[in-house]
């Protein structure tokens, strides 16, 4: 039997490294896609690189993605790429719109272009929710986006939902509430988070500013997120599907946990900085995801507080490697 093969877009990043872990684990022959950069960063997937095919392409750039799709012949596309730091999509809001909202639509013309069957997964988003109508928030409840990111989540949302009415393909969104781990970009509050706790502990630095300690989100593990993704194109029909623990914590709690964890009192180094604050605030978003627990037989694993001694436990030792690399002395275990 031949190995199924997969092409993941945003390979390089915190989901697309887990997700071609498990594909990897699964026998799949996975292709990334990756842009055509002087230095890609591979660092979260160096482990894995030589179980991998990178391809170079670009979601702004059609014709490199019918390319892509021809050369890898997968039998399933996750879409992961996108600009995904919600921050930085109001001082880019172009550039945003170019990838995570008609960057979706290229991929599926490219997929027709290309004549493939493949069955298409769209990395959709909680922030989608925004103003949030209803809590908790499941497939039906309606969106309300607060950022130029959640805007153009939510035009590539609809975008596959049309492409699967219109055109009968295989094509599903998962919408995801927050994902972490230590894996996460340095630039998300989480890792923020974690990566200060590290440095405090190690005496590289002696307080920590962040926005708002109130905003509350569900946050689970990125490594259980992936599973779903998986799941949801095994299944016969198309659909999409609210992934998220149910449970909902504030910045706050994140900090008491994470500095708790490493043996310190969060409120002697968390300073609050207005420019930390965004001009729109998504206050709660917390997930019901009912549905893919009694259609895919997903939950999550991870729980909340194993998901942030884990982060807090990596960076701590990350930094410590990193002072040891220029000559320092990190703080002994």
């Amino acid at each position: 039997m031949a190995k199924r093969s997969a092409l993941i877009t945003g390979i390089t990043g915190q989901d697309g490294s887990y997700l071609a872990e498990l594909l990897v684990n699964k026998g799949y022959e996975v292709h990334g896609l990756v842009r055509r950069t002087s230095s890609v960063n591979t660092a979260r997937i160096e482990h894995i690189l030589d179980k991998i095919q990178l391809i170079p392409g670009d979601l702004t750039d059609e014709s490199s993605l019918v390319s892509a799709i021809r050369k890898s012949k997968p039998d399933e596309i996750y879409n992961l790429a996108a600009q995904s730091f919600v921050g930085s999509s109001w001082s880019q809001p172009i550039f945003t719109g170019e990838t995570t909202a008609i960057g979706v639509t290229r991929l599926l013309e490219a997929i027709r272009t290309a004549g493939s069957d493949a069955r298409f997964y769209q990395a959709s988003s909680s922030e989608m929710f925004g103003k949030v109508q209803a809590t908790p928030q499941n497939e039906k409840t309606p969106f309300y986006p607060r950022s130029p990111y959640a805007v153009a989540k939510l035009y590539g949302h609809w975008i596959t939902v049309n492409y699967r009415e219109s055109f009968g393909m295989y094509a599903c969104s998962g919408i995801l509430f927050n994902h972490e781990s230590p894996r996460r970009g340095i630039e998300f509050v989480t890792r923020k988070i974690s990566d200060g706790v590290a440095r405090i502990y190690h005496g590289l630095q002696d307080e920590l500013r962040l926005g708002n300690l109130d905003s509350k989100r569900d946050w689970g593990f990125a490594g259980d997120y992936v599973e779903a993704m998986w799941l949801m194109l095994q299944q016969e029909n198309p659909d999409d599907y609210v992934i998220g623990t149910g449970e909902t914590h504030s910045v706050r709690e994140f900090c008491e946990l994470a500095f708790g964890a490493a043996g310190l009192d969060w409120e002697k180094y968390v300073k609050i900085d207005p420019r930390f604050v965004r001009p729109a605030e998504v206050d709660l978003l917390l997930g019901d995801a009912s549905k893919a627990k009694n259609v895919l037989g997903w939950k999550p694993k991870v729980t909340f507080p194993q998901l942030v001694k884990m982060m807090v436990e990596s960076d701590i030792e990350l930094v410590a490697r990193d002072m040891k690399s220029k000559g320092k002395t990190p703080r002994s275990e």
